[in-house]
């Protein structure tokens, strides 16, 4: 999410319970359960509240746990047009998901993921596409925002191939529906734009997507939550057919990220750096332009962040991030361990529109986008990270401020 939120309140809560998996004693296996609510908005959205939750079985005896339920819900509210002598309420922004991970479901080399989510978001920005687009001074809602909704499933099991080296299969589905104004930028350029623009924007028409996706994945991480040495690099390609007039694009994307975990100081300090290269191959909905793994590239809160989530749209991005992360102190609270850390970051990138040479929409310099700024690190426990950043770049209007569950890398 783009704008300020902060946390209220920290709930955490563990225990031990019955072993879950055959060879995993009641005595070594334990409950983690973590909550931290959520308050908070911006001019676009509005105020809104919600929550960010774990709850995970661990044991000594199996890496990293045994299962693990993560859960966010964010909902906002502002008001709108008059409804005769009072001011009606609207809700801009809704996000709920949930995601179940079972690590080691068969033979101890079978890991499945399993995630439903919905997001309704009426402040998606589009100022068009390619690298060099340009963003009006101030904001203008019927100008420079359309409405999305679309809740999604999807489903990945990942084999082990050897100690660190993986396959991993997925299916996903995502139903979109749009709320777009008629005068707005979008529309404008869908119409009446150059021949390639209305060729890569297409239309607004309600639709589905389904994909296939396969990734070839090397770790070499001593733990997925919090690493603190070792490689993550994963190869993902992904198709989407063209069904008759409900799934009407058909489509591919090849991603390639590369992910290095290095200790300066051991313990206390380390640099982690992330590279991905996103490349989309044929008739592409327009807003996956803006996206790489169902996040957004320039922009959010696991992409360059400062820059608007949505702000720069095309096929081809090539971004990175550069973090040096510090641990500052480690308490108990409710029975629980707690690491407070500290994150200082800089990312940078640039996307092209399409293939071809288009200077008019992406420019002829390096054109990078980038954003720089810190954050806070909370672990509880061996499961649950709650991140808070803050992060200025030029794109930022007045910066960006995220509070999400989960290291950005």
């Amino acid at each position: 999410m783009y704008g300020i939120v902060f946390t209220v309140g920290i709930v955490a809560a563990s225990g031990t319970a019955g072993g879950w998996r055959p060879g995993v004693s009641p005595a070594d296996s334990r409950v983690e359960v973590g909550i931290v609510p959520l308050a908070g908005g911006d001019t676009d959205v509005g105020f809104g509240v919600g929550q960010l939750s774990n709850v995970a079985r661990v044991s000594p005896q199996v890496t990293p746990y045994i299962w693990r339920v993560e859960s966010a819900a964010f909902i906002s509210f502002k008001s709108g047009a008059s409804v005769g002598s009072s001011k009606a309420f609207i809700s801009p922004y809704q996000d709920v998901f949930f995601v179940l991970t079972i690590p080691r479901l068969i033979d101890q080399r079978l890991r499945l993921e399993l995630r439903p989510s919905f997001t309704r978001e009426t402040n998606q920005r589009f100022y068009g596409l390619g690298n060099a687009s340009v963003a009006p001074p101030g904001t203008e809602p019927e100008r420079d925002f359309y409405g999305r909704g679309h809740p999604t499933l999807s489903l990945r099991l990942r084999w082990a191939l050897g100690r660190r080296l993986f396959i991993e299969g997925g299916q996903l589905y995502t139903q979109n529906w749009f709320d777009v104004p008629d005068n707005g930028i979008l529309v404008t350029k869908m119409k009446t734009g150059t021949d390639i623009e209305r060729r890569l924007l297409g239309d607004v028409r309600s639709h589905g997507v389904y994909l296939s996706e396969l990734s070839l994945i090397w770790d070499s991480r001593e733990d997925e939550i919090s690493p603190l040495h070792g490689q993550f690099h994963q190869l993902r390609l992904r198709a989407s057919p063209r069904l008759g007039s409900h799934l009407p694009y058909a489509y591919q994307q090849a991603n390639l990220t590369f992910r290095f975990y290095l200790p300066l100081i051991p313990t206390w300090v380390r640099l982690a750096t992330r590279t991905v290269l996103d490349g989309q191959f044929g008739d592409v909905p327009f807003y996956e332009m803006a996206r790489y793994d169902d996040t957004f590239a320039l922009g959010g809160l696991n992409g360059v962040r400062g820059v608007p989530g949505q702000r720069y749209y095309g096929k081809v991005k090539a971004f990175a991030n550069i973090e040096l992360r510090s641990k500052l102190l480690t308490f108990d609270a409710f029975g629980q361990d707690y690491v407070l850390g500290s994150v200082f970051f800089f990312d940078f990138g640039r996307l092209w529109a399409d293939w071809k040479s288009n200077p008019e929409l992406d420019g002829t310099s390096w054109g990078l986008k980038y954003g720089t700024g810190g954050g806070l690190r909370l672990q509880q426990g061996e499961t649950f990270v709650i991140r808070a950043d803050i992060a200025w770049s030029p794109d930022a209007r007045p910066f960006g401020a995220y509070v999400s569950a989960g290291q950005t890398f």
